[in-house]
C-alpha cells in the first residue's frame, strides 16, 4: 500500500484530487502534483482555468447531445454531413472513435448510457425520447445502432429497434468486426471503420 508521508497538507489535498481521475493512482497523482508545483505560476493558472472553463462553459448540443462550446455542435451544423442518417451511440467517446475512422458522414445521437437494470439505468434515464422526436420530423431515413456488444448493449439495441419500428426508417447495425463484449472506444480504427462501412440490417 502506498503510504502518505507528505510535509504539506496542501500537497496531500492536491494528490487526493488528482487520484480521483480515471487510471490515476496515488503514485502518479503525486508525480503530477509535484510537476505542477515546479511549474511557473502562470502555467498552473492557465491549466486550472482551462479545467474550470471546461466544466462551466461547455454545453450539450440540443440536437444530438454532443458537447459544444456554444449551441448546436459542429457535426449537426455541418452542411456537408448526411442529415438522413443518424448513428446512435452510448457516449461522446464513441463519437470520437467513429470520427477518427473517417468512414462515416452522417449525424449522431448520444444516448448517455445503455440500459443496465443492475446499475439502475432504465430507458427513461437515456435520451431515447429525444431520438423519437428527431425521427418524428421525417428527415431521417436510416438509424445506425453502434452500441457495445455487451449484454447491456444488445438489450439496449433491441429496445431501440422496437421503439424505432413505428417510424418509416431502416435500422442497421455495425458489422461484427467488433467482437462480442467490446467497447467501441477500445476498438482499433481500421476494424471500427470497416464495421461502420459494412453495416447490416439490424436483426433482433
Amino acid at each position: 500500500m502506498f503510504r502518505r508521508n507528505y510535509s504539506s497538507a496542501l500537497l496531500e489535498e492536491a494528490v487526493d484530487q488528482l487520484a480521483t481521475l480515471p487510471g490515476v493512482g496515488r503514485r502518479t497523482a503525486l508525480r503530477l502534483a509535484l510537476h505542477l508545483l515546479g511549474q511557473p505560476r502562470e502555467n498552473v493558472e492557465q491549466f486550472s482555468d482551462a479545467l474550470l472553463r471546461l466544466r462551466q462553459d461547455i454545453h450539450h448540443c440540443p440536437v444530438c447531445g454532443m458537447i459544444s462550446d456554444d449551441g448546436t455542435c459542429p457535426v449537426c451544423g455541418d452542411p456537408h454531413r448526411d442529415p438522413t442518417v443518424v448513428c446512435v451511440v452510448e457516449s461522446l467517446r464513441d463519437v470520437l472513435s467513429i470520427e477518427n475512422t473517417g468512414q462515416y458522414s452522417g449525424l449522431y445521437h448520444i444516448l448517455g448510457g445503455i440500459i443496465s437494470p443492475i446499475d439502475g439505468v432504465g430507458p427513461g434515464d437515456l435520451r431515447i425520447h429525444e431520438l423519437g422526436d428527431r425521427l418524428a420530423q421525417g428527415q431521417i431515413r436510416e438509424v445506425v445502432l453502434a452500441l457495445s456488444t455487451s449484454m447491456e448493449g444488445e438489450t439496449t439495441a433491441y429496445y431501440l429497434y422496437k421503439q424505432i419500428a413505428r417510424y418509416p426508417v431502416s435500422v442497421t447495425a455495425i458489422a461484427r468486426g467488433v467482437g462480442f463484449g467490446d467497447d467501441l472506444e477500445y476498438t482499433d480504427e481500421l476494424t471500427l471503420g470497416r464495421s461502420i462501412t459494412n453495416r447490416q440490417p439490424f436483426k433482433p
